[in-house]
């Protein structure tokens, strides 16, 4: 129900429209309207819009229309100017995530090549990465709302890039001190990774419409396979084999050869995206107004500069929010066991040698393309992601059941390849989010719970893996299909949920409008118009 602020008569049936008085800076916390929410309670609507509201008004005063045809060419326009570049960089934050498994084997545990790790030291190799994430994340989540989110991450990528190379310097071969270096490098490098993909997730969101979302996020996300395939074949198997022609130890060259060329990439990144449609070098202006109405639909647009506590607080007690943190918390724990001990698994478990080990880990990445792309292509047909994201949950089970349970060698290697399509759930519930919480704020403090969860899931992942137990390591294993069950539970309660809530929100429609309601930063539990993505 809509009540205008110079009335009290509920039963006025008026059209409220923003204009470009309403929401000039200084008049940003001025009451315009006010509109019941589906909970009942009363939302108060102020001129501290969405920055696309002001390029919305326009749009609404010169009466443009979305022609399907022109809308679909410029989906192609954006996908050939936009994704090349930010599935490669996300192909090489992946490749860089993997370079410590690789290095395992290429002489980093060693003692005369290496760091002498002895025990469980390897193990917090891996969870020191996630322990930086886990710090850093809520902060990377302010800096995005607050400043350029193309510019922020591109900084980031090329710090990152540079503490990888200067892996090098960590210390003598087989010193404790060169290993506290190391797990210093890996703790400051999870810092700097944790901003990749909340900035992905939200620069998606200011290009595509809801229904594409999915496809999309699937696309740069399933990049994470060619970084395997780059990772294991094109670089560690590359420095495996000539390692004899170098003075340096191979695991060095590993992290110094994606350190490179994630500053080049960064750098790329830094002079080629655009921070937001209307600063896009590649449209023009009528491709720009026609983003703001493809972006219409999402009840969302560029996002928010200002950080609101009632948003903020709304996020923590969303059910949602914490459906998320379950999941993505079960989901990860296997993950970080196994982008950790993967190749420790093949070559010491599965009993294959260390350049068959390497190579082993290419098929994964081949798996993992070809499942998230497919699984998004499936997504036109029925258009329910909630369901695909079940379905690649209960395959991925599957799988951990096999390389956990049976015994056979080529059987455990067929449910370690399966598993690569693990990331299938996990990008359809970071697409929801996209879609599915709406106000800035709240939407980057949801982004920061759900990514704060699968870094303390990866972090606990590789402590699973206890030294003791080497080289079948049975505990972790049965962690993992535990893990692997729990977040097919999760997924089918927050289904469930979405379900119910849209189905309430529909029985309590109104038919009163607010022109350009959909810029005006509610959340989704402020606004009734909106209905969520299953």
């Amino acid at each position: 129900m809509l009540v205008d602020k110079n009335t009290t008569d509920e039963k006025l049936n008026t059209v409220i429209s923003f204009t470009d008085t309403d929401i000039d800076k200084q008049n940003a916390a001025n009451v315009i309207t006010s509109i019941i929410s589906p909970s009942g309670k009363e939302v108060k609507v102020t001129g501290d819009v969405d920055e696309a509201m002001k390029y919305a008004i326009r749009n609404t005063e010169e009466h443009i229309e979305l022609d399907p045809k022109a809308s679909r060419r410029l989906f192609y326009k954006l996908n050939i100017c936009l994704l090349p570049l930010i599935c490669l960089l996300y192909c090489f934050q992946f490749m860089d995530k993997l370079s410590n498994s690789y290095a395992s084997i290429l002489g980093l545990r060693d003692p005369k090549i290496g760091l002498n790790m002895v025990g469980d030291q390897y193990s917090w190799t891996g969870s020191a990465f996630y322990l930086g994430y886990l710090f850093f994340e809520f902060p990377t989540s302010l800096l995005l709302q607050r400043f350029p989110v193309i510019t922020t991450t591109s900084i980031f990528i090329i710090i990152w890039g540079f503490v990888l190379a200067m892996g090098l310097v960590c210390g003598s071969h087989g010193s404790q001190s060169g290993y506290a270096g190391f797990i210093f490098i890996r703790t400051i490098q999870g810092g700097l990774e944790s901003i990749i993909t909340p900035a992905f997730t939200l620069y998606t969101g200011f290009w595509y419409k809801k229904d594409e979302v999915f496809l999309i996020t699937s696309l740069w996300f399933a990049s994470n396979g060619l970084g395997t395939i780059l990772g294991s074949g094109a670089v560690a198997h590359s420095v495996f084999q000539h390692r004899e022609s170098y003075d340096l130890a191979p695991w060095k060259l590993v992290f110094i050869i994606t350190g490179v060329l994630t500053i080049g990439l960064g750098i790329a990144m830094f002079f080629y995206l655009p921070n937001t449609p209307a600063q896009a070098w590649f449209l023009n202006d009528e491709e720009k107004k026609m983003v703001v109405e493809r972006l219409r639909e999402t009840n969302q647009g560029f996002g928010n500069k200002h950080f609101k506590i009632h948003q903020f607080k709304e996020a923590f007690l969303d059910v949602k929010t914490w459906l998320f943190f379950i999941f993505a918390f079960c989901n990860n724990i296997p993950n970080g066991g196994l982008t950790n001990f993967g190749s420790i698994l093949l070559n010491e478990d599965l009993d294959y040698s260390t350049g068959k080990a390497l190579l082993m880990q290419m098929p994964l990445g081949a798996v993992e393309i070809v499942g998230c792309v497919l699984f998004a292509y499936c997504y036109k047909f029925y258009q329910k992601r909630l369901f695909w994201a079940t379905l690649g949950t209960a395959i991925t089970l599957a799988s951990q059941c096999m390389l956990a349970f049976l015994k056979n060698n080529k059987v455990q290697l067929a449910g370690y390849t399966l598993y690569s399509l693990g990331p299938i759930g996990f990008i359809c519930v970071l697409s929801c989010i996209g879609s599915n919480v709406l106000g800035t704020t709240k939407k980057q403090t949801t982004n920061a719970i759900y990514l704060i969860s699968y870094c303390v899931g990866n972090l606990v992942g590789p402590q699973t893996f206890k030294a003791s137990e080497s080289p079948d390591y049975p505990s972790a294993k049965l962690a993992i299909v535990i893990c692997g069950a729990i977040s097919l539970v999760t997924l089918i309660v927050l289904w469930v949920y979405l379900e119910w809530e849209n189905k309430r929100r529909d029985k309590n429609q109104t038919e009163l409008h607010i022109e350009n309601i959909e810029f005006a930063d509610l959340t989704d539990k402020e606004n009734p118009y909106f209905r969520y993505v299953i």
